[in-house]
């Protein structure tokens, strides 16, 4: 768990490193949609997801796809699929890219096709208090990822990798504690809510 907060603590100064080392001028929303040509063969037009395993990006927090776009660039979060990608881009490319996903509507959930493992889902949620991070209305905010409407597989995928301590970045050690107790129907019931609201 140290080597993991030590991570965190490297990418957090890497990403504070680039936000001093950078002018501050306003995001290019225009320059973001262009840059995220690149993005749309995995996470989809207008950043809704097709793709299993794949997060859908719109409407999710300016700062939070900075953040792991820092993260997977830095290698402190690691996908083969995205390495190359990341790689190209520049500080200010991720700004953009920030700006222009947050702008975008969020997909809607799908019609809920079992209320019971909602039910279950929305009580583990409460349980364990994945609203004081994810917000009321689990829109997310700020380096925080918005999850409803989200994926129910990438869901699926998310949990189990924070709980097997696979995934690291930006909250990795709180999702790891929130994630490592749960059982796998607490996590397939969670998955299930979360992408129906």
């Amino acid at each position: 768990m140290r080597k993991q907060s030590i991570w965190s603590a490297v990418s957090s100064l890497a990403l504070a490193s680039i936000l001093l080392a950078t002018p501050i001028r306003a995001a290019d929303v225009a320059a973001g949609k262009e840059k995220a040509e690149l993005c749309v063969a995995c996470h989809g037009d207008n950043g809704i997801s097709q793709t299993e395993n794949i997060p859908s990006l719109a409407g999710q927090p300016d700062q939070f796809i900075q953040w792991q776009l820092v993260f997977f660039r830095a290698g402190t979060r690691k996908n083969e699929l995205m390495q190359p990608i990341v790689e190209q881009l520049n500080n200010e490319d991720i700004r953009n890219l920030g700006a222009y996903f947050s702008s975008l509507t969020p997909p809607k959930g799908p019609k809920d096709d079992d209320p019971d493992l909602s039910e279950k889902g929305k009580q583990a949620a409460a349980g364990r208090r994945c609203a004081s991070c994810h917000t009321d209305s689990y829109a997310g905010t700020k380096a925080v990822a918005r999850i409803a409407g989200q994926r129910e597989e990438y869901l699926l995928k998310a949990l189990h990798d924070y709980k097997s301590s696979a995934r690291s970045g930006g909250a990795m050690a709180a999702m790891a504690d929130v994630a490592y107790p749960l059982s796998e129907e607490e996590i397939t019931a969670l998955a299930h809510y979360l992408a129906h609201l």
